[in-house]
């Protein structure tokens, strides 16, 4: 494991467990593994998604999965452009609309395309019970 991604999970298990590891010979044990989410690896110092990927990896081969968010490893614009072909088919999810706007707002990007402004519209102005179209 890189230096980086051992980094990212000395600064989690401070926050996630309270314990505070060696600088030299830790290993993370299992229970930080199994308590670890893509979003805490998504808004943790120094982790984007090459070292998300490696820490992913890491625990998997040690029999623990930590799932990914539904848009990993894909530019803003590619995430914008899912959202808007899965609304207008009708399966778009809450999880997914969440992740693009927390991306959108961790990259502090000022653009929104249109014709997801015009689902997000739809849906905070109805009951939605069917997911609307653009």
């Amino acid at each position: 494991m890189s230096v980086r991604a051992l980094n990212v999970l000395k600064e989690l298990a401070v926050e996630l467990t309270g314990d505070v590891p060696p600088k030299a010979g830790w290993e993370p044990p299992h229970d930080l593994l199994r308590g670890l989410t893509a979003r805490h690896l998504a808004t943790a110092r120094n982790c984007g998604p090459q070292t998300t990927r490696e820490i992913v990896d890491w625990a998997e081969a040690r029999g623990i999965s930590i799932p990914l968010p539904h848009h990993a490893g894909k530019s803003l614009s590619e995430v914008w452009g899912d959202l808007i072909e899965r609304a207008s088919a009708g399966r778009l999810t809450r999880s997914e609309i969440t992740e693009a706007l927390e991306k959108s707002i961790r990259r502090r990007s000022p653009r929104i395309p249109v014709a997801f402004q015009i689902v997000l519209l739809k849906i905070l102005s109805s009951s939605y019970d069917q997911w609307p179209s653009p």
